[in-house]
């Protein structure tokens, strides 16, 4: 890039690093690209992954997608690197601005911006602040832990960069609340629950607080972490909000088993992971499966799929999406033989994260024939020519 193009940029790198560190960033998309490329469109949304906000770039060609995500830093030094070689336009929009950067053929820069007015419709980073919302909210902004945990600040304010988190803990307490009034837990019974993979802590916390403050007013939360250092940080938040029946515990669901388990949680438990998590509330006979799978790198190398379907899965990612419908279709079947109601859908939309689906177990009254699901199950595994499944082997040591 010519020096006095990159000097022109200048001020729409300082918008463009604004916006991120303010989390305002919504979405950017640099187009028009030169002739001889075969990339089409670059698109960039801002997602969080494990706690960690993090630059998803959609790279559009003529024939295909490709998906990178990237840390900010590098994420940046990429969007600097291919505006003004691959592209000449940018058009980034955050919660307070539209900005359009376009680069001429004599490579002038000019750049424009205007403000944005908030609409009911507006995505997430943008109606965070507006007041229109709160009253569908199933977590109360004013909550302590909130703030302690760094989502909001001292005034009770959301902090912006911790939008997309904050709509992910509502609508998990808000599908958590649903799941726990079809179960069997009687109103009013403290209930025991178990967090695997807890993290930062943020869904504990807020499944304890909800429990709290419903008629489950005894409950006792436990989160689960292989990191020791979260684990002991959470304690201490937890120590200093004084939340009784709130503990955090370095493991992980190998090696952690309390005595009783009404609720099993385990969100982006990678691979296996899943299957042990979910053999784990099976086996504890847990009201409620809660489950958000990560990665399915079992299930691929083994699948040998029919002649037909070969041109469709010749394409890398229709390959792994293939294994990841298959992985989890037996998971929720291998659920439904052994009691439980199951569904699998979207938890939040795919611009919070890239591991948005959620598997949702309720258990049975009863059991009815299972000679079914088995069959199934056989039948898919027959089809592609599967010959183990982790959650499949698990169960059959126990039985």
């Amino acid at each position: 890039m010519l020096n006095e193009t990159a000097n022109d940029l200048q001020p729409f790198w300082r918008i463009l690093s604004d916006s991120l560190g303010y989390g305002s960033w919504v979405r950017l998309v640099l187009s028009k690209q030169r002739a001889t490329e075969e990339l089409v469109r670059l698109t960039v949304r801002m997602i969080v992954i494990k706690d960690q906000a993090t630059l998803s770039f959609l790279y559009s060609y003529q024939t295909r997608d490709i998906t990178k995500n990237f840390a900010p830093p590098e994420g940046l030094k990429e969007i600097q690197d291919m505006l003004g070689e691959t592209f000449k336009s940018a058009h980034l929009l955050t919660a307070t601005e539209e900005v359009q950067v376009n680069i001429s053929k004599k490579n002038k820069v000019h750049l424009s911006s205007r403000k944005r007015k908030l609409k009911d419709d507006a995505e997430p980073n943008e109606t965070m602040s507006s007041h229109n919302r709160e009253k569908n909210r199933f977590v109360d902004i004013n909550r302590p832990f909130l703030t302690a945990l760094g989502v909001t600040d001292h005034n009770h304010q959301l902090i912006p960069a911790m939008a997309r988190k904050w709509k992910q803990v509502n609508k998990f307490i808000e599908l958590f609340s649903q799941a726990l009034a079809q179960s069997s837990v009687p109103s009013g019974q403290p209930v025991q629950v178990v967090d695997f993979g807890s993290g930062k802590g943020y869904l504990t916390f807020a499944v304890h607080d909800y429990l709290r403050n419903s008629s489950h007013q005894h409950s006792q939360v436990v989160g689960v972490e292989l990191r020791s250092e979260l684990a002991s940080l959470c304690n201490r938040a937890a120590a200093d909000l004084a939340d009784a029946g709130l503990t955090f515990v370095c493991g992980d669901v190998k090696t952690h088993a309390p005595e009783h388990t009404d609720v099993m949680i385990a969100l982006h438990a990678c691979d296996t992971a899943t299957d042990y998590a979910i053999h784990y509330g099976i086996r504890a006979k847990a009201a409620v499966i809660m489950c958000s799978p990560c990665c399915h790198k079992q299930i691929r190398p083994q699948m040998h799929s029919p002649a037909q379907l070969k041109p469709m899965l010749q394409y890398g990612v229709h390959l792994g999406q293939e294994a990841e419908m298959v992985t989890d279709t037996l998971r929720a079947l291998l659920l439904e033989a052994h009691g439980y109601h199951t569904k699998v859908f979207e938890f939040v939309s795919l611009e919070h994260t890239n591991k948005n689906k959620m598997i949702l177990a309720i258990k049975k009254s009863t059991i009815g024939d299972t000679d079914q699901c088995f069959a199934q199950i056989e039948a898919i595994k027959a089809f592609y020519g599967i010959q183990e499944h982790c959650l499949e082997s698990l169960l059959r040591q126990e039985a």
